[in-house]
C-alpha cells in the first residue's frame, strides 16, 4: 500500500483490507451469537458506515433488517460539534433489538446527541457496532461501543468509508494522515 494524496494531504497505510475483513467477520460472529432468535434492526449511520455496514451485514446469518440514517458532524479534518440530521428514521423501534452501525467513534458527540432520540422510542435493547474507536478522543466516557473492530490512536483516518472532504471513501484500506 503506497502513500496516497487526497486533496492537498498525504496519507500512509494504516490497516490493510485483509485485517479489516478479519475483524468484521469476528464482529459478525459475535452479533450472530448474541442475537440468535432476536431479529435485530441495524441502523447504519451514513455516509461513513456504508462499507462497514455492507460487509458486516454479509456476515450476519441470523434474521435481521437494516435501515440507514444520515448524521454528520465533520467538516474537513475537524469535528464541528454540531450534529446535522439529513435523512430520518422511518422504522418503529418499540420492542426491537437495535444495533447502531458506525464507521468511527471519536469524540462521541454525534452518538451522544442521537441516542436519546432512539431511547425515547423504547427499543428492547440498543447496542453500538463500530469499525473504529478513538478512546483518547472520547469526550463521553459513558458511551460504550459493544462491537468494535479496532481501537485506534487519535489520528485522522481515510478510506473504507472514511472521507476527507468527500473523497477517499472508496479506498478498500484505511490510511492515516501524514503530518507535515
Amino acid at each position: 500500500m503506497p502513500i496516497i494524496q487526497v486533496h492537498d494531504k498525504k496519507f500512509e497505510p494504516f490497516i490493510d483490507a485483509a485485517e479489516i475483513s478479519k475483524q468484521i467477520k469476528r464482529v459478525g460472529a459475535e452479533i450472530n451469537r448474541d442475537y440468535e432468535g432476536k431479529k435485530p434492526l441495524f441502523i447504519a449511520i451514513l455516509n461513513g458506515s456504508f462499507m462497514f455496514a455492507s460487509d458486516l451485514f454479509k456476515e450476519v446469518s441470523i434474521e435481521a433488517e437494516i435501515c440507514f440514517i444520515k448524521l454528520a458532524s465533520y467538516k474537513g479534518t475537524k469535528s464541528t460539534g454540531n450534529v446535522i440530521t439529513s435523512i430520518g428514521l422511518d422504522e418503529p423501534l418499540k420492542g426491537r433489538h437495535v444495533i447502531i452501525v458506525e464507521d468511527i467513534v471519536d469524540t462521541g458527540n454525534t452518538l451522544t446527541k442521537f441516542l436519546p432520540q432512539l431511547h425515547n422510542q423504547q427499543p428492547a435493547s440498543l447496542k453500538i457496532a463500530s469499525l473504529l474507536q478513538k478512546p483518547d478522543a472520547l469526550e463521553h466516557p459513558e458511551l460504550k461501543v459493544d462491537y468494535l473492530g479496532f481501537s485506534v490512536k487519535n489520528i485522522f483516518l481515510l478510506g473504507f468509508g472514511l472521507d476527507f472532504d468527500g473523497l477517499g471513501r472508496n479506498i478498500p484500506e484505511i490510511y492515516q494522515l501524514v503530518e507535515a
